[in-house]
């Protein structure tokens, strides 16, 4: 049997016998499902698998992976490096756009994304190869920290934080705060909003309707 097989069959043993007052706690796994190659701590997903705190996620530049949990869905963009941790998601590597309505936040170096409310909320964290992560909020707010200062980002704003090697060296050798991201109104249409949000549903609806191709067993 299969290291997924097992994982899969542990993550429904788990359903069936743990008191549902547990899973209110956030601590139950969630579901992948892979477009194209992907991986769970260097091994290959053979299409879907279950995903626990902790597991590593990986994609190629031409592939996707969507991670279902309770009330949340996080799509791993292409050639990106996530960590699943339950209540937050680590971005390492490349991009995400997390949907929630449980809070689910998101971290990446001294960056963090934390939806404003248990409403619905949508934004999407991308990191660049100067250091820099930009940040959109596509539907709800969001407070965003660069581990000095906090910041709200409204619904259609985005911002760019400043997560350099470089700038970490000065905020250590002054000892004091950073300056604040900037950010701008770019998506206050209403119609570039919400057509982000359905471009980005459909994209997920996509992925989890996909035919079971076998994808590459080679490794990252």
């Amino acid at each position: 049997m299969s290291i997924f097989r097992l994982r899969n069959l542990a993550c429904w043993t788990m359903v069936a016998v743990v008191p549902a007052s547990l899973w209110a706690a956030d601590s139950s796994p969630a579901m992948l499902y892979a477009k194209g190659t992907a991986w769970i701590n260097g091994s290959a997903v053979p299409r879907s698998s279950a995903v626990f705190p902790g597991d590593m996620v990986q994609t190629r530049s031409d592939s996707m992976a969507s991670i279902n949990a309770s009330g949340s869905s996080v799509l791993v963009l292409a050639d990106s490096l996530v960590k699943f941790e339950g209540p937050t998601v680590g971005l390492e590597r490349g991009g995400l756009t997390v949907a929630t309505s449980k809070g689910l936040g998101t971290h990446t170096g001294d960056v963090t994304v934390i939806p404003v409310s248990n409403g619905w909320t949508q934004f999407e964290v991308k990191q660049a190869s100067d250091g820099t992560v930009q940040v959109v909020a596509q539907k709800g707010d969001v407070n965003v920290s660069d581990g000095s200062t906090t910041s709200t980002l409204s619904q259609g704003q985005q911002t760019t934080v400043d997560n350099s090697a470089e700038k970490k060296k000065k905020k250590r050798r002054k000892g004091g705060g950073a300056v604040p991201a900037s950010s701008g109104a770019v998506l206050d249409s209403p119609y570039v909003i919400y057509g982000g949000a359905a471009a980005v549903g459909g994209l997920l609806t996509w992925v989890l309707l996909q035919d079971s191709n076998p994808v590459s067993s080679a490794a990252p």
